[in-house]
């Protein structure tokens, strides 16, 4: 478990009234829990950027009714099975699934499966939800 150490931050009157208004606007009321979390997330940003083990999720909606794209996008996803952790499918409607691809591993690898989804023809959207190990935090 972790030391809380407690230290002070000068900010500009404006700039600290405009944090209040955001943590608010969030439900957050403790400012000393809102700056945690933004140096958390930049500590993840960081991680991602350096190539590190990274987790997080990717997510896509493509139109399954697309010739032969559920077998590329299985095809993608067993050639990257060192990152994946699971898989969810989701039937939006007729037409459209959503599927959340569960990742562990090497931030440039998780890169390169997401890359590699968005390049199939049929995918309408993909985009990854960065998180961490929680190791480096």
């Amino acid at each position: 478990m972790s030391q809380l150490v407690r230290f002070g931050i000068s900010a500009e009157r404006g700039l600290l009234a405009k944090f209040d208004r955001l943590i608010g606007e969030k439900g957050q009321t403790n400012r000393s829990k809102a700056f945690s979390d933004l140096v958390r997330r930049e500590l993840v940003k960081k991680e991602w950027v350096e190539g590190r083990e990274v987790a997080g999720a990717i997510v896509m909606t493509y139109d399954h009714h697309k010739r032969e794209l559920v077998n590329k996008l299985m095809d993608i996803q067993h050639d990257f099975n060192m990152v994946i952790m699971s898989t969810q499918h989701i039937h939006l409607d007729h037409d459209n699934c959503l599927e959340i691809v569960a990742i562990k591993g090497a931030s440039p690898q998780v890169q390169k499966l997401a890359d590699a989804l968005k390049a199939v023809r049929g995918v309408k959207h993909v985009d990854i939800a960065m998180s961490s190990t929680g190791k480096n935090l």
